[in-house]
């Protein structure tokens, strides 16, 4: 533990210093070629460092930071796209930004949410916080009997534990930033239990920092290039798989930092199929009058039921079969036991 705590403060070392290369050398630098060619030490550097790191709890995050969110951010960079173009005042806010999964909220007119969009009231953030909380720690007490569960149960913890500990390690990452900024931060999931369609969970509740940040680097360029060939009505189609086959293939990258084997494509099948599934859906929703469409209820089960499946089916396998889950619970129960040995000695 004490090893892997400074593999972490060493990556994250040698992260803030390229990025305070990136704040005071590379943005001095014409927008373009000359500015990525100037970055793409960082982008080669932010691809191994993950490497030095076996935790899963702490290279799984670490690559999703750097490898993925921070490469992205700097290539819109380059070109002087927000969120780091314009540069931030600070470096601190430089690289807070670059490195962390944050979107401060623009500022918007008040407008009214449309029926489809309002959502009913629900509980505190704090308190859904502390539930989420508990749940994660009874999913991991849970694994401590799992022989004697049937194998699909397990399965179906393994899906709520990916979704509860991806979201509170999001957030709590966000939380430096919205400490000492003190602006309000978009949100980085919006109760994707909730979702009534591939749409709404992918493009309104599930993971939204990945989906602000694949929209300006590879849907709208992609649209752009699409627009030359399809009319104004499919022109989105071609972009929404592109984003997918992207996504899958970072996944499939962050899954060999994991598992340090050589991929399966398994994760990016995954979500290619979710692409193509989700281009149907749009294709099928502008030739299908809305009366005539699902009911949310009984759409919402139908896309929790085709996630949860094809997960099973595509996403964990490699996790699974390379011991993925086993090192998690165990770094998990290492974390516990040190806080058990060290709790004691602060309260006396």
């Amino acid at each position: 533990m004490e090893a892997e705590l400074e593999s972490i403060i060493k990556v994250w070392i040698l992260a803030i210093i390229s990025l305070s290369y990136c704040f005071y050398l590379s943005s001095k630098l014409p927008n373009g070629v000359s500015r990525l060619i100037s970055l793409t030490p960082v982008f080669i550097l932010f691809l191994y460092l993950p490497l030095t790191i076996s935790s899963a709890h702490l290279a799984g995050p670490t690559a999703f930071f750097l490898s993925w969110l921070a490469n992205f951010k700097l290539l819109l960079f380059a070109f002087h796209q927000p969120p780091l173009s314009p540069p931030p005042p600070s470096l601190f806010h430089f690289i807070s930004l670059a490195s962390l999964p944050i979107k401060p909220k623009q500022a918007t007119a008040t407008a009214t949410p449309s029926p489809s969009k309002s959502k009913p009231p629900h509980l505190p953030k704090s308190i859904l916080f502390a539930i989420k909380v508990l749940i994660l720690a009874l999913l991991y007490h849970s694994y401590n009997y799992k022989q004697f569960l049937h194998k699909n149960v397990v399965l179906v913890f393994y899906s709520v534990h990916t979704y509860i500990e991806l979201e509170l390690t999001l957030a709590l990452a966000a939380v430096p930033a919205r400490a000492i900024f003190g602006f309000e931060l978009e949100p980085q999931f919006n109760e994707p239990y909730l979702a009534s369609s591939l749409q709404d969970f992918w493009g309104h509740r599930w993971n939204l920092m990945v989906t602000s940040i694949l929209r300006p680097t590879v849907y709208y360029p992609m649209r752009r290039i699409s627009a030359r060939v399809l009319g104004p009505v499919w022109v989105s189609l071609p972009a929404i798989v592109a984003v997918f086959v992207v996504s899958g293939l970072m996944h499939e990258l962050i899954y060999y930092y994991l598992t340090r084997v050589a991929p399966t494509w398994e994760v990016t099948w995954f979500f290619i199929l979710h692409g193509v599934a989700l281009a149907v859906e749009v294709a099928v929703k502008k030739v299908v009058p809305e009366k005539m469409r699902l009911h949310p209820v009984v759409s919402g089960a139908l896309t929790l039921g085709f996630v949860a499946v094809t997960a099973f089916w595509l996403f964990f396998p490699q996790l699974l079969r390379n011991g993925v889950d086993e090192r998690v619970i165990r770094d998990y129960s290492k974390l516990v036991d040190c806080l058990k040995g060290w709790l004691p000695f602060h309260l006396d």
